[in-house]
């Protein structure tokens, strides 16, 4: 919790003024029942009318005035609490942004949106809950102590018993809480996981009549985090019974020996009246700062799944003194480059060597799982190679800027992805400043300008999360059309076509070979009719080229791209 309060640091006027307002606000408090006191014991008493008007007039005016400092100390303590959750969301999701593919596998996508989002609200309630009770409980507690001394001092003996019970019972209590408040929010990132399954695999789980069974995986998650709040739950339901029969019995007890105080002469009916209101004060404080400490175990748990996000370095970082190619053709040199997954033993890729060169289309080939997603995956830095070089317009990749990388490479993945949005707005995403001329341009290329004329709206069409109001192939021929209007130099089609058609497939192959001249195309493919006219083909198998020429040169020298060939096409086809 400590590392997260730095966030607290450009906020330091607003706490020293709330600390200010709750000062006051605990001086008006503890002046108040001094001042009734002296109404009983000097006017009452007395019968001093004209002193009971005085005193009774400034009893309204510093309850006016305690009013006012409640109300203004609430309001900053809560605008800077918030100001400092939306500091705090701010700086976990910048860091998720520079997470690579590793760390978001580590962490898992449900895990980081509940740290995100119901974590931080957590940790954020924490604050706002400090700023207005746990720094004015303390206050109360230690200024009601001085001022319940000030009338009665043998009296005061009942607080020495009193707070050190409070104490040890809090105590037991957070011991206890602190384990199973973890457990809660891992149980919470289980149930959010099985539910984004749920919502992310409905048609999968419906075409295979597997409803019951999600159901029941459900059922089991939230299950558990039920069992786990209930938990909780019954342990906190002692804490509350406890503190108020420590309350009452506190308040029979002071009722009980203030009453013979006064019999024997030795009080006055005033100091007991103000001694009860200290002692209420006492007490409110603590119990004021109980709910705060039921609060503050699952903020503590929150906070540290929240610092594991911070905490965690990403393995692809910016060079301290980056190199920019001085040329931008859009040249790509793997020179031996081996791979493997973080905290695997085998490697994915081993001695990978071969140029892709600007003007020429080079396919990658080769049967499930040899690599070839992990060896284009590699040229963006979505990984970073663990031996050999991999060279972009001559330089290192791990020695450029992800921008400047970025910036040279239109990447289109195996599952496409759209935004939320317009057409429009899904195409700008590859060039902000894209003219409505440009995006016809690259739809017409992309062989998705019919459908999108068909919409009602167009290019402002709208688009739902994950373009799921539009088929699978509108969503590829959307992400290669994005991809289009950026104009990079270098374009890599990761099984960007399989769910095309052979028709358009065809055609948009064609549309590419003149919109893309000049740059780098790079193509994996399960269709071999896809890439069968490439420059040059590169066969993969177990993560190694086991040949690389064109279609015609493999045919005769590669038995692997012979079988591949063979399983997809007739022998009329073939020849």
């Amino acid at each position: 919790m400590k590392k997260l309060l730095r966030f607290l640091k450009p906020y330091r006027k607003q706490l020293l003024l709330v600390m200010a307002l709750l000062l006051v606000q605990a001086i008006a408090n503890l002046y108040l029942p001094d001042l009734n006191a002296s109404i009983i014991n000097d006017g009452v008493a007395k019968g001093d009318t004209d002193f009971i008007i005085r005193a009774g007039a400034l009893m309204l005016g510093v309850t006016f005035v305690l009013g006012i400092v409640s109300i203004v100390s609430v309001y900053w303590g809560s605008k800077t609490a918030m100001s400092f959750g939306r500091d705090l969301r701010h700086h976990v999701f910048r860091r998720v942004q520079r997470f690579s593919l590793a760390e978001l596998n580590r962490f898992g996508a449900p895990s980081l949106i509940t740290r995100t989002t119901n974590d931080v609200q957590h940790v954020q309630m924490l604050v706002a809950m400090s700023l207005n009770v746990m720094v004015l409980a303390p206050f109360m507690a230690v200024g009601g102590v001085i001022m319940a001394v000030r009338q009665d001092v043998p009296l005061s003996g009942l607080i020495v018993v009193v707070i050190p019970v409070l104490t040890l019972v809090i105590g037991l209590m957070l011991r206890k809480a602190l384990p199973t408040f973890k457990m809660m929010q891992k149980r919470l990132d289980r149930v959010n996981q099985v539910m984004r399954e749920k919502l992310a695999g409905i048609r999968v789980i419906r075409a295979f009549v597997r409803t019951d069974y999600e159901e029941r995986r459900f059922d089991v998650a939230n299950y558990d985090l039920t069992q786990t709040m209930l938990s909780m739950g019954r342990l906190f339901s002692l804490l509350m019974p406890v503190i108020m029969a420590i309350f009452n019995l506190t308040l029979v007890a002071t009722m009980w020996f203030g009453g013979l105080r006064i019999d024997s002469g030795a009080m006055p009916i005033g100091n007991l009246t103000a001694f009860l209101s200290y002692i209420m004060q006492i007490l409110m404080s603590v119990m004021m700062a109980t709910v705060m400490f039921v609060m503050v175990p699952r903020a503590s748990a929150s906070a540290e799944r929240i610092n594991e996000v911070l905490d965690t370095e990403p393995q692809i970082e910016d060079p301290a003194e980056p190199d920019t190619p001085t040329q931008t053709r859009g040249l790509v040199e793997f020179a031996d480059v081996e791979f493997r997954y973080p905290g695997a033993e085998d490697q994915v890729l081993c001695g990978i060597s071969f140029t892709a060169e600007p003007g020429k289309t080079t396919a990658i080939v080769g049967s499930t799982g040899c690599g070839k997603s992990t060896l284009v995956n590699l040229i963006p830095r979505f990984y970073d190679v663990t031996d050999g070089r991999l060279l972009v317009d001559g330089v290192d990749v791990r020695d450029m800027t992800q921008a400047e990388l970025w910036s040279r490479i239109g990447f289109i993945p195996q599952k496409a992805f759209l935004f939320s949005g317009t057409v429009a707005s899904n195409l700008r995403y590859g060039r902000e400043d894209a003219t409505e001329q440009e995006l016809w341009h690259a739809l017409e290329v992309a062989q998705g300008a019919a459908f999108v004329q068909s919409m009602p709206e167009g290019l402002d069409s709208p688009v739902t999360q994950g373009g799921t109001n539009v088929s699978g192939g509108q969503r590829q021929r959307l992400a290669i059309a994005r991809a289009l209007v950026k104009r990079p130099e270098i374009y890599i089609f990761d099984d960007s076509f399989s769910a095309l058609d052979f028709k358009t497939d065809a055609a948009l192959r064609s549309a590419l070979a003149h919109d893309t001249g000049d740059s780098t195309v790079i193509i994996v493919a399960q269709r071999v009719s896809t890439i069968l006219h490439a420059d040059r083909i590169i066969v993969l198998d177990e993560g190694r080229i086991v040949g690389t020429g064109t279609h015609t040169e493999l045919m005769d020298t590669c038995d692997t791209y012979r079988e591949i060939v063979r399983s997809q096409l007739t022998e009329e086809e073939v020849a």
